[in-house]
């Protein structure tokens, strides 16, 4: 599920807005920073990961046009929670902490729509732990692949791509890099996926789902 500001939001954020432009690699949000501002995506992808005990960066997840990132701790004054990094070339508008809360005050239904994403983030993070204990390797690896390729993945010949790389597909799905291998070489060899160097290729939606499912 993909939890996003309608469109009549995204203008009047935009509207208030400060346009911005981050290249390929570049960290737009960092994990316990101190900072204060909020990020409309208007155009590009971005990963957003977490440092795990061992100091390892962890893929949260994957966010594009449309996603609002920073929000939280423009709300509640906290630091960072998380580290948004670019994905590709990112267009977008910037709000500092103050003029963010104006909007909200000034704008009641973007609020709501707010207050709903932020709820649906929640509930994605809690459907995600629960998937992890309740699916092998080979179905949560599809699972993510639907979801990307779905909320985020770009025209290709023959499907969607989505612009990851694997050892990141592997931390999403809380498995080893040989084991999400494993799984991707079955997804290959039934034509559902097509593996690249830094992106998948999604050819069988139709496929994929039943893995997801661990009916294939």
């Amino acid at each position: 599920m993909n939890w996003r500001l309608s469109g009549d939001g995204q203008r009047r954020l935009i509207a208030a807005g400060t346009p911005r432009r981050w290249s390929a690699g570049q960290v737009l949000i960092r994990e316990s920073e101190a900072s204060d501002h909020v990020v409309l995506l208007t155009g590009g992808r971005v990963k957003v990961s977490v440092t795990a005990p061992s100091g390892k960066q962890v893929l949260m997840a994957i966010r594009g046009p449309g996603d609002l990132l920073g929000e939280v701790s423009a709300i509640d004054g906290g630091v960072r929670s998380a580290t948004v990094t670019a994905l590709t070339a990112v267009e977008g508008v910037s709000l500092t902490s103050a003029e963010f809360h104006r909007f909200m005050l000034a704008t009641p239904s973007v609020t709501v729509e707010l207050l709903k994403m932020v709820v649906g983030r929640l509930r994605e993070s809690t459907q995600r732990r629960l998937e992890n204990g309740a699916y092998d390797v080979p179905a949560r690896t599809a699972r993510l692949l639907v979801d990307y390729a779905r909320d985020y993945g770009e025209p290709v010949r023959g499907g969607l791509t989505v612009k990851l790389r694997q050892s990141e597909l592997a931390e999403a799905a809380g498995a080893s890099r040989e084991a999400v291998a494993k799984a991707l070489k079955v997804f290959r060899d039934a034509g559902a996926v097509r593996t690249n160097r830094c992106s998948f290729d999604v050819l069988r939606m139709d496929l994929l789902d039943r893995f997801a499912e661990g009916i294939a």
